[in-house]
């Protein structure tokens, strides 16, 4: 019952995540077609009645220079033109789905794109009136606009954002204070540009800060006024919440020192049930209210990943981002009492899938298709 994989990535853990999980519910294993041969141009097909998942770009070197461009995969920038070209990918993606009889596309593009657009995201939820923090309108320039408009608005904490990043990517937690300045992300500045690191490290010579904001600033920033989260201990907390046809189904606390809590940063997971008993039962409604709300805006994504803050004073949430492909947490099981309690985020949406499409899990039934395979630190 397994199916040729053509051309593959199978080190690429969402895909074989999901391929797992199809095979524990009675489905075939996914073919797997890889974003090199959808990037480089090539036919896509699909066989009728094919059901179409598409997921994260990954971390493939090839597929990352097609996305943005030759060039060393862990640099910082490059967004734009990896969100044209993911976008148009995803594009010719629909395009097969369409002239496939019975061929089902499992995530609309369109809302991909909006998410992988830290100001449309941001536009769309606060027009749902999800919380979400503060934002300067309109382009920001470089450095020197920057600190004006942080002035004008009477701001000295924000958070600047690559518009089209993600796992932190170029983001920077930046303090203006009394002459003061400091900068905080993950981004190392070298005489060659900005690099992708493991390691946060802070800046405080204000030259380097606006070469770091100036080196960001031609693919587009998104800047929000800082938000005070919620600490356990000495680390500060957020939430990942995932978030399957609309419903909260997994949350994992992240806890860090520095103020991203990306586990790939360092951050730790924390204690979701200290985290569930201090926001109490009103707190907890609050909490994945704003979740849910996240996830309706996406009506057409099966699954998103919506990453939550938590206020000082345990009251106030605001979501931070919203994720199209934000459901890998391995090892984690769904949220108790709820929807998906025992099972992962994979095994979650694949009993979605077959609810939605009523499946068959036998020879005859369709073939969910992951996309896998390359994208780098951009994307990824």
């Amino acid at each position: 019952m397994t199916l040729l994989t053509v051309v593959g990535t199978p080190g690429d853990r969402r895909v074989t995540m999901f391929a797992r999980a199809c095979v524990r519910h009675g489905l075939r294993e996914p073919l797997v077609v890889p974003w090199t041969r959808v990037l480089r141009g090539r036919e896509i097909r699909f066989e009728p009645g094919t059901l179409v998942r598409i997921e994260s770009p990954g971390e493939d070197a090839e597929a990352d220079a097609l996305l943005r461009g030759p060039g060393e995969p862990s640099r910082v920038g490059g967004g734009t033109a990896w969100h044209a070209a993911f976008t148009a990918a995803t594009a010719r993606v629909r395009e097969a789905v369409e002239r496939t009889p019975g061929a089902v596309l499992l995530a609309e593009p369109g809302e991909i794109a909006v998410m992988f657009d830290k100001r449309l995201c941001h536009a769309r939820l606060s027009a749902a009136e999800t919380p979400v923090p503060p934002a300067l309108p309109g382009p920001v320039g470089g450095y020197a606009e920057l600190r004006g408009r942080m002035a004008e608005a009477g701001w000295n904490r924000v958070f600047v954002k690559p518009a089209h990043g993600s796992s932190a990517s170029g983001v920077v937690a930046l303090q203006v204070s009394a002459g003061r300045i400091m900068a905080t992300t993950s981004a190392e500045l070298t005489g060659s540009g900005l690099y992708n690191s493991l390691r946060v490290r802070s800046y405080e010579n204000e030259a380097d800060v606006a070469a770091i904001v100036d080196l960001l600033a031609p693919d587009g920033l998104h800047v929000e006024r800082w938000f005070p989260k919620a600490s356990l201990g000495e680390r500060v907390i957020d939430l990942r919440v995932v978030a399957v046809d609309g419903v909260p189904t997994h949350a994992v606390v992240r806890a860090s020192r520095a103020p991203m809590t990306n586990l790939h940063l360092g951050g730790e997971r924390g204690d979701l049930d200290a985290v569930m008993t201090r926001l109490g039962p009103q707190g907890r409604r609050r909490a994945l209210d704003a979740c849910a709300r996240a996830a309706a805006c996406f009506p057409g994504s099966l699954s998103v990943g919506v990453d939550l803050m938590i206020g000082v004073d345990w009251r106030d949430v605001a979501v931070a981002e919203v994720n199209a492909f934000g459901d890998l947490l391995p090892r984690l099981t769904g949220l108790p009492g709820g929807v998906a309690e025992g099972l992962d985020t994979y095994e979650t949406q694949v009993r979605a899938i077959l609810a939605r499409h009523a499946v068959a899990p036998d020879g005859g039934a369709p073939r969910p298709v992951a996309f896998a395979s390359g994208g780098g630190g951009v994307g990824g």
